[in-house]
């Protein structure tokens, strides 16, 4: 008798410790056959158990106030991944700067020359013609020497290297805000004069002083101004800080239309060739091609403004200190005195030569160097 009762209670003993065993073995049978939690059928009964405890529970919870803190990993990778971007896109941005600043300054450079005989027309009474031109530029040749065509290039460059830089960056900058030929925009052609537009002004905005030097420079002699600090040195003391921004108006009247156009056009002209040639990326040449039509509409929308801008930043040295004081006066003057085609368009001719050629340059360099400089420098 005893010993039967005995041979059951070890015989419920044994019972209740494999039955947990082997209901998890069937458990873990199950899962495995049906595909379903192949990491958790790694994990040992008693992890599962540990995991599953509402003491365990309880005890992160209570660690997680304790400290302050939740559940990090999905927060953890969004800070990564949005420290990521930030970087990337500081990366596009100051490649965007470089590429444009080197871009700026080869097509300036280049046309140079013909920039200075443009503004010496487009500041004076001289009657315009390709004559006259050639005439400038064989005088400055025999009196100053070869490098006296590139007279107030320094000054240049130190105005265009962080206008263009500036201008090319913000007009990414902007692209990206506007979402410009993102979805559902890519047939508003628009945002694309918007952009360039707001580039523009902002290039234009804070550089305009150095513009106003190098105007100075190209229509005085060497003895007025030796040099860029000069300039500023002498407009200060004898006009006031103002000065420096004489014309800035008509300056950024006249940049909406113009960069809003040079920039429209040519990222209008882009799209039209990746649709019909079925290529993402136009070659150099048709990029030029494309640079030279928008550089020749654009130049060509605004240039009444372009010649009051000169007109006021050089009264002072051109002897009309009291003629070129507001744009409709100007406008008003300079067209009841020269005319329209002698006056308000004197030296467009020039612009049609000199303006395609440094639009196509520079936007041909800035695409070439910013697709080159990613490649290189970008994580893939």
């Amino acid at each position: 008798m005893n010993h039967s009762l005995e041979g059951r209670t070890v015989a419920v003993v044994i019972s209740d410790i494999t039955t947990p065993a082997i209901s998890v073995t069937r458990h873990k049978t199950q899962q495995i056959q049906s595909g379903e939690g192949r990491e958790s059928c790694d994990i040992p009964p008693e992890a599962s158990t540990l995991q599953s405890s509402p003491f365990r529970e309880t005890q992160l919870e209570e660690h997680s106030q304790h400290s302050g803190t939740t559940s990090t990993t999905p927060t953890f990778k969004e800070d990564v991944q949005a420290e990521e971007e930030e970087s990337f896109h500081t990366q596009r941005l100051l490649i965007s700067l470089l590429a444009g600043a080197m871009a700026g300054a080869l097509a300036k450079t280049t046309i140079a020359p013909l920039d200075r005989t443009k503004i010496n027309f487009q500041a004076t009474k001289q009657t315009f013609s390709a004559h006259n031109a050639f005439v400038f530029v064989r005088e400055c040749y025999q009196k100053e020497g070869l490098l006296s065509l590139w007279r107030g290039n320094s000054a240049t460059m130190a105005r265009i290297i962080p206008y263009a830089a500036i201008q090319f960056a913000s007009h990414e900058q902007y692209k990206r805000m506007l979402r410009v030929d993102g979805p559902g925009n890519e047939n508003k052609p628009y945002l694309r004069f918007v952009a360039g537009s707001m580039a523009g002004v902002t290039s234009q905005f804070l550089t305009y002083p150095l513009d106003m030097a190098r105007a100075r420079m190209a229509v005085t002699h060497r003895d007025t101004y030796a040099s860029l600090r000069q300039v500023f040195t002498k407009i200060l003391k004898n006009e006031g800080p103002l000065s420096l921004y004489r014309g800035l108006t008509p300056t950024l009247l006249g940049v909406i239309p113009y960069a809003g156009t040079s920039f429209g056009i040519y990222e209008t002209l882009k799209k039209f060739h990746a649709d019909y040639s079925h290529r993402d990326k136009p070659n150099p040449l048709e990029r030029m091609m494309f640079g030279a039509v928008a550089g020749l509409v654009g130049q060509s929308s605004s240039y009444p403004l372009d010649i009051v801008r000169r007109r006021m930043q050089t009264a002072t040295v051109t002897g009309n200190g009291n003629h070129y004081k507001t744009i409709m006066g100007t406008l008003l003057k300079v067209y009841r005195e020269e005319g329209l085609h002698h006056g308000l368009y004197k030296g467009l001719s020039m612009n049609w030569i000199k303006g395609p050629i440094a639009v196509g340059i520079s936007f041909t360099t800035f695409d070439t160097l910013k697709i080159s400089l990613e490649q290189i420098l970008l994580p893939r």
